[in-house]
């Protein structure tokens, strides 16, 4: 059963406490293990990749196959229903729509110094795309690493696709192709992370690493950060649900079930303002654990994690999801407009009954990696800003150097640094000639 807290209790912030103090993350001592990886990788390149493939994926490749060829990538594709292409398609649209409105201007003005100043945008010039494989493996996240990328204007995008035992899911394929990805390796673990950060003999390397992994790529992301980017540490799924009572208790049971079903480490909520719905949520739950397909991972991350909370008002409601500061936050209010005007720290808001999580993960636009174990409160989901690069830009007339030249003169002089200010002084002096 999941944990029942109510606001009106005196034990209650000792118990909220405990909520969000509760250690989710699945986090083996693996980082040894990584670090070694990771030299076996730059030590060995290609072969230590191949090696890492055959012991964890069952699977022999040699340097001439650890990528998919054109032919290969095209039957697989062909195997994809019209149904399920066509849903990819319009996936990859409203996705690609929503992610151009995101770009930039570049900007220049001459302010009243007389100098002229401003920034210019740039695209990373290769990023690499980590997608999982094996027990589940997720095409949606191709569209929502890959489409940012590519809108940003990246040159070369590569991902890394485990295929135990040889297999593939034929949707990731199309995917790819759907983004316009233009290499895709059968490699993953931390021997991909380590391969796309510093290069193998087949294997050229980026400058930025993206998408969800396991705990060795979690772990392998860290330690590769700094040669390359990255876009973040993601920890196990969670939403949170804000309802009314006048809302079908089963949606609400459906929609927490829906990052439930991801991960036993997942984390479901629901905060109410009424307690005789959340008790109609919790038994719609039971009700669905009889016969969803992953009720086992389901019922465990409700059992272990979950929680339903009593709150007095609304307000209150917005104020617990600020401190939880969700990846996922459901808004099914009358008013969900309002409402999320007070609800600051939230990785993707959903407004609404009708507006369920699972559009996001999938068909609605905004991008579905985004920030886990309460980090939405300093960042925020994959953009197109992940891939793209800010440089500053800055001309000095000699009237605006007359006119500030100065003051960074004295600013030099002051933190010691002689060079600093006699290379401004020599520019005013020939100035005054």
């Amino acid at each position: 059963m999941p944990v029942f807290l109510d606001t009106t209790n005196p034990g209650f912030e000792a118990d909220f406490q405990a909520l969000l103090g509760a250690k989710r993350e699945d986090s083996p001592d693996v980082d040894a293990i990584v670090a070694d990886i990771i030299a076996d990788v730059r030590t060995r390149g290609d072969a230590a990749v191949l090696d890492l493939t055959e012991k964890f994926d069952r699977i022999a490749l040699t340097p001439e196959t650890l990528k998919f060829s054109a032919d290969e990538v095209a039957t697989a594709v062909a195997q994809v229903s019209p149904s399920d292409r066509a849903a990819l398609e319009l996936a990859a649209e409203r996705i690609r729509a929503y992610h151009e409105r995101q770009m930039p201007e570049d900007a220049s003005w001459t302010d009243d110094a007389g100098a002229t100043l401003g920034w210019r945008w740039s695209a990373v010039s290769a990023a690499g795309l980590y997608v999982p494989g094996g027990l589940a493996t997720y095409p949606s996240s191709v569209l929502m690493n890959a489409i940012p990328a590519k809108v940003a204007g990246v040159e070369r995008l590569a991902i890394t696709v485990p295929t135990p035992d040889g297999q593939i899911n034929p949707l990731v394929l199309l995917a790819a192709e759907l983004a316009g990805v233009d290499e895709i390796y059968r490699i993953g673990g931390a021997q991909a992370v380590a391969a796309l950060a510093y290069g193998t003999e087949s294997v050229a390397p980026v400058d930025k690493i993206t998408g969800p992994g396991n705990a060795f790529v979690a772990a392998a992301k860290r330690r590769v950060f700094g040669k390359v980017g990255i876009d973040m540490i993601a920890g196990p799924s969670e939403i949170l649900v804000i309802a009314d009572k006048d809302n079908n208790p089963d949606w609400i049971a459906l929609d927490l079930m829906s990052q439930a079903e991801h991960d036993e480490s997942a984390q479901s909520i629901l905060i109410s303002d009424d307690a005789a719905f959340g008790q109609s949520v919790a038994d719609a739950v039971e009700r669905r654990l009889e016969t969803l397909e992953r009720r086992g991972i389901a019922g465990a991350s409700w059992r272990d994690y979950g929680a339903i909370i009593t709150v007095r008002s609304l307000e209150e409601a917005a104020e617990l999801s600020n401190r939880i500061a969700p990846e996922h936050l459901e808004l099914c209010v009358a008013d969900p407009q309002t409402l999320s005007e007070k609800t600051v720290h939230a990785g993707a808001i959903f407004l609404g009954q009708y507006t369920p999580e699972a559009i996001g993960d999938y068909v609605g636009g905004p991008n579905h990696v985004l920030p886990t174990a309460r980090s939405a409160r300093f960042s925020s989901g994959l953009s197109v800003m992940d891939f793209l690069k800010r440089t500053t830009l800055s001309q000095m007339t000699p009237e605006a150097l007359r006119a500030i030249g100065p003051a960074a003169e004295a600013l030099a002089i002051s933190e010691s640094l002689e060079a600093h200010g006699l290379s401004v002084r020599a520019r005013l002096e020939a100035l005054n000639d």
